[in-house]
């Protein structure tokens, strides 16, 4: 059996760093895990090849090379996935899709002979008689009600990688959160009871990728890293064990929850095993829409207290915020300019609350009848995809302020300053690597030599010099990852939300009447 795995195109997002890819000579952020990982369930005896879309095109040839076509990913990538399973369908291939967007929306792919929802772990059985179309199995194969152990999941198929294509690498170390955010789409898909990989295992990975010849940055994509602090300990001690007896080949960056900063041997720990970064779902400091949201992890935390005492450990702090809650107002923008104007925090990234299908939020509203027709993305670009409380007006008109605001080159390099200014050095003594300094010396020539921000890219490099190497390499990714977030800011988002606003002034204001969802009690704490 001959089995193409085509990893669909991803559209320029913030995300996706299209602008500052080049800058620094790589072509996509990241690899596709969930298609490798696949991969290694799949029986030795045949024949894989992978086409990840972002880095080179789908050829005629691949799809005549092939038995069989398994592709898949988020709904952001749905169009570029019908086009593959249409090419796949004129080639006479069979076709197979899963992932994130089939599983919580099977119904949007009708045009591929098997829909695989879930996890495949568990299931390596069902998954070959699927591809090869034996058994009658059905068009849709639904995701079972008990999630597999992690314990004895494959090592992926690293080797499939072209590693130099890619800003970092991948692993997975645990599924699962056990927290309840309203939005979240992760509990839904994966649990609330976090499962685990043994260390063990997760060395076994790193150790692949080390003999592999890669050497740097290593994403921890667990959508909560210290979900379950008991097993997460264990694991960073003999991760920093594993780093000091290798000297440190990679560095590590994850997503977490903010309760982690409550937490300081937890955070020391995360330091000392090489994790130089974290991605934190802050959302908003509104108490009340914390409150609403079921977000209570949140509550109490003093964001900006947070932000400089990880940033000060050594993790610089990327995080997340969310505008369009039901208990939002059009005071809310000015509260979160004055939260992030001069935090250590440069790539705060805003969007506008999106109902997930199969979330709490998605069930919830449906309801109450404010979603709105999802069958067409080009119908609610630029717009939230159900009826706000605010009205849709305000909510992007202030929606646009605050990014025009957050990602002005001012307040970019003001928060970037902030951030070489306070990030503390790694555990590890920076090493220059061949790469390093090549992607040093692009980025200096296109941003300092030919850039239209040269002025800030020499302050701001200048400031991290006064502080040492790791302050400098700070820098240096600010301004690289700045080129993208000011230019699809002007050049994408903005326009965007012009044309929804241009779109809303024909349509007439329907209101939308607010839910009083929480208990009183609930209610009165979250405004006090």
């Amino acid at each position: 059996m001959r089995v193409l795995l085509v990893y669909p195109e991803l559209p320029p997002t913030y995300w996706g760093f299209q602008h500052s890819l080049a800058l620094i000579g790589r072509r996509a952020t990241l690899p596709p895990l969930g298609l490798i990982s696949v991969a290694a369930l799949l029986p030795p005896t045949w024949e894989i090849r992978l086409v990840d879309m972002n880095i080179e095109p789908l050829r005629d040839e691949d799809l005549l090379w092939c038995d069989v076509v398994l592709t898949g990913g988020m709904l952001a990538q749905e169009p570029s996935t019908h086009d593959v399973l249409a090419r796949a369908k004129r080639a006479g291939r069979r076709t197979v899709v899963g992932g994130p967007a089939a599983t919580t929306s099977p119904h949007r792919f009708p045009d591929a002979d098997v829909v695989w929802c879930g996890e495949s772990e568990g299931r390596a059985a069902l998954l070959v008689a699927a591809i090869e179309g034996r058994d009658r199995a059905p068009r849709v194969i639904d995701a079972p009600e008990k999630r597999p152990s992690l314990e004895e999941v494959p090592i992926p198929r690293f080797d499939l990688l072209a590693t130099r294509h890619y800003r970092s690498m991948s692993i997975q170390t645990s599924r699962g959160c056990p927290f309840t955010c309203e939005f979240c789409d992760i509990i839904e898909v994966f649990g609330r009871v976090p499962r685990v990989k043994t260390p063990a295992q997760v060395l076994a990975e790193l150790e692949a990728l080390r003999r592999l010849g890669y050497r740097g940055e290593v994403f921890v994509v667990d959508d909560n890293f210290i979900g379950n602090k008991r097993a997460v300990k264990p694991l960073l001690v003999e991760l920093a064990r594993w780093q000091d007896e290798r000297k440190a080949p990679f560095t590590f960056y994850t997503e977490a929850s903010l309760n982690l900063a409550k937490d300081a041997k937890l955070v020391r720990a995360m330091h000392a095993a090489g994790f130089t970064s974290v991605f934190l779902g802050i959302e908003t400091d509104d108490p009340a829409a914390l409150a609403e949201t079921t977000k209570k992890q949140n509550v109490g935390v003093d964001v900006r207290a947070a932000v400089d005492g990880l940033t000060e450990a050594g993790l610089e702090v990327m995080a997340g915020f969310i505008v369009g809650f039901d208990t939002d107002t059009p005071s809310s923008f000015g509260r979160m300019k004055r939260l992030l104007d001069d935090v250590p925090l440069p790539l705060a990234m805003t969007g506008l609350l999106t109902a997930l299908p199969g979330t709490a939020l998605w069930r919830r509203l449906e309801r109450e009848g404010r979603l709105r027709d999802t069958s067409s993305d080009g119908e609610t670009f630029g717009r939230p995809n159900f009826a706000p409380a605010m009205p849709e007006r305000e909510l992007l008109e202030g929606y646009a302020s605050l990014l025009g605001h957050l990602y002005s080159e001012e307040a970019w390099f003001r928060r970037s300053a902030a951030l070489v200014d306070r990030i503390g050095p790694p555990a590890h003594p920076t090493k220059l690597l061949w790469n390093d300094v090549t992607t040093a010396l692009r980025a200096v020539y296109r941003l300092g030599v030919r850039g239209p921000r040269r002025r800030d890219f020499w302050r701001l490099v200048a400031r991290g010099a006064r502080r040492g190497r790791h302050a400098v390499r700070t820098a240096i990714a600010c301004a690289v990852r700045g080129e993208h977030m000011i230019r699809y800011t002007s050049d994408v988002v903005l326009p965007r939300i012009a044309a929804a606003l241009e779109k809303l002034a024909g349509e007439p204001r329907v209101p939308v009447r607010r839910r009083v969802s929480l208990p009183l009690a609930a209610r009165a704490s979250a405004t006090t």
